[in-house]
Parts: structure tokens; C-alpha cells; sequence
């Protein structure tokens, strides 16, 4: 992959820029109920089924990396788990439409043959359906890649976002590939899309969290990019940027949120402190969006700000 370094911003680069243009933003903590003692992050964007509002969420233990994916529904400003409705033993859930079907995927770790509670890899899975509660696995991602999102295009095609790490990613870049049904969504797809160019430097790392189809057939991408600090500290940034389909040309990556934007609160290690990780969006109209993100891997909050996508319309 070839790199424009001076096209390619750094984290400190990118918060500068942030920080000197900082907006008017509304932040919301979300509160649950129904799940005991444990910890609702990692949230996804709510949407609409059957008439009232469902949002997923990562529920897990404090001191504990294995989690169920729930949905929620609000009542009294108050989510609690969906009556009668399946939970998943997954990580980091997300959801999209296709061709009228709805798209739930999520991270499943696995663990060790010889150390149930020991993990050693994990793999991004996939469902589909038109009822949250008939939903059937359909594909299954390559075997330690995370951040797989995917967008039906303005042609009825399906973009497919990938994080390659390694030889073709480095710590974690960006993959993007056109399918033309979730047919043909399988391994090979995941392993052989194409790596975005000027995303991140090779010192630091990044990936899609969610994918919108914009005005004029763009893909406004919502993601994370993220980096350690000299102790070892992990820090991530809600970030966005967009991208065109057919010549995979992206626009360059700008900060959206930071953990600072929020109250201070619990988490769930120390070198998680500053970290937050961008469920979703829903684009408001009038230049302004509700983001939905997970704080310091232990609560769930969602933010107004202005619009990250609206330059990409105009």
C-alpha cells in the first residue's frame, strides 16, 4: 500500500484540529435497567421496529471481556432488555438494512481448548432477517478481524467495510469491496478487499463502525482511530469520513468526539480511561446528529454535535 505522508494525519494532528474548532455539543448518559450489576457500553445507534425505538448494546461484567449483545427498548427515559427477545454471546454489536432485511453482526471470542476462560482470537459474525426475532447467521468473518461493516449502495450493491491487520494492515487500516449481494459475502470477500489509502500512520490505527449512504450515492463512514501513549495508555477518537463507491477515493479522516467531550466516570481498566468507541449515528437534519458511543469500555452515552457528514453533500 502506498502512503502520502503528507496526507496522513497523526491522532495529535487530528485533536488539534478538533479542539480548535469545537462546536456546541448536548451529551446524554444512558441509563439500563434489567441486567443486574453489569456494565452497558458499545452501544449502537437506535432504529425503528414495529413502531418504537431499539437500540443493541455490549453487556458485560466489570472485570470480564465476555459479554451478550441485548437489544433495548426505552420506557420513561429508561432501557431495559426487549421482552421475549434473543441475546447474543457477542462483543461490539452493529446493525444495517439490506434490501429490506435486517443485518445484526457482532464480535464472538474464542477461547482456548485447554483455558475456557482464556481468549485467544475471535471472529466478527453475521445474521439476517426481516424480525428481530427470526434472526439466522449467515456469514462469518476471517478469523481475528474486527470492524466489518456493511452498506447497501445506491445500485442495490453491498459496499463491505474490513479492518486487515498484519502484513496488508499493519496495527489496523481499513478495507473496503463492492459485492453484489450478501450471497457473496464470504472470507475471500473480507480477505481480499482493497486497502483504503492515507488513513493512518503506521504508528497508530483505526477501523469503520458504521456506514451511511449520503446524497449523491458517497458513503459517509463513522469509525474510530486510535493510538498508545508512551506508558501504554490506549486512546480512541470518534472519527468520519467519506467515501466514493466506484473509485474508492476516501476523504480525509476527521476527529468527531473525545472522551473529554463527556463527564467523567467509571472504567473499565486504567489504560481504558480515555477511549471511546462510536456505536452509531443518527443524522438529525439541519446540520446536526446524535452520536452514540461507548465510554472508557463501561458506560453508554449519546451526544449531539453537528452533522459529520453534511460537507459531503454540498
Amino acid at each position: 500500500m502506498t502512503r502520502n505522508p503528507a496526507r496522513t494525519a497523526t491522532c495529535k494532528q487530528l485533536l488539534d484540529t478538533y479542539h480548535a474548532g469545537r462546536g456546541t455539543t448536548t451529551v446524554n448518559k444512558l441509563t439500563f435497567t434489567g441486567v443486574g450489576h453489569r456494565d452497558v457500553y458499545n452501544i449502537t445507534a437506535p432504529f425503528m421496529y414495529n413502531g418504537e425505538e431499539v437500540l443493541m448494546g455490549r453487556v458485560e461484567e466489570r472485570d470480564s471481556e465476555f459479554s451478550q449483545v441485548f437489544f433495548f427498548t426505552c420506557h420513561d427515559g429508561v432501557w431495559r432488555p426487549r421482552a421475549h427477545t434473543h441475546t447474543y454471546n457477542l462483543q461490539d454489536p452493529c446493525w444495517t438494512r439490506i434490501r429490506g432485511e435486517l443485518i445484526v453482526g457482532g464480535v464472538e471470542v474464542i477461547t482456548a481448548a485447554d483455558d475456557p476462560h482464556r481468549i485467544v482470537s475471535w471472529v466478527t459474525q453475521f445474521y439476517r432477517g426481516y424480525h428481530i426475532d427470526s434472526l439466522t447467521h449467515f456469514s462469518s468473518g476471517p478469523g481475528t478481524m474486527k470492524d466489518i461493516r456493511l452498506i447497501e449502495l445506491d445500485n442495490g450493491s453491498v459496499g463491505v467495510f474490513t479492518r486487515p491487520q498484519g502484513e496488508r494492515g499493519g496495527r489496523g487500516q481499513i478495507g473496503f469491496t463492492v459485492i453484489p449481494s450478501l450471497d457473496e459475502l464470504n472470507e475471500q470477500t473480507f480477505i481480499e478487499a482493497e486497502v483504503l489509502q492515507d488513513q493512518f500512520v503506521p504508528e497508530e490505527w483505526g477501523g469503520a463502525n458504521e456506514a451511511h449512504l449520503l446524497r449523491g450515492g458517497m458513503v459517509g463512514v463513522l469509525g474510530h482511530i486510535a493510538c498508545f501513549d508512551s506508558a501504554g495508555n490506549k486512546h480512541y477518537y470518534a472519527m468520519a469520513f467519506s467515501l466514493n463507491p466506484e473509485t474508492y477515493k476516501a476523504t480525509p479522516v476527521k476527529i468527531i468526539a473525545v472522551r473529554s467531550d463527556f463527564p467523567a466516570g467509571p472504567g473499565k481498566r486504567k489504560e481504558l480511561e480515555d477511549v471511546i468507541f462510536s456505536g452509531g449515528l443518527k443524522r438529525l437534519g439541519g446540520g446536526r446528529a446524535v452520536l452514540s458511543v461507548g465510554v472508557s469500555d463501561a458506560e453508554a452515552y449519546q451526544i449531539e454535535i453537528a452533522d459529520p457528514f453534511d460537507e459531503y453533500e454540498s
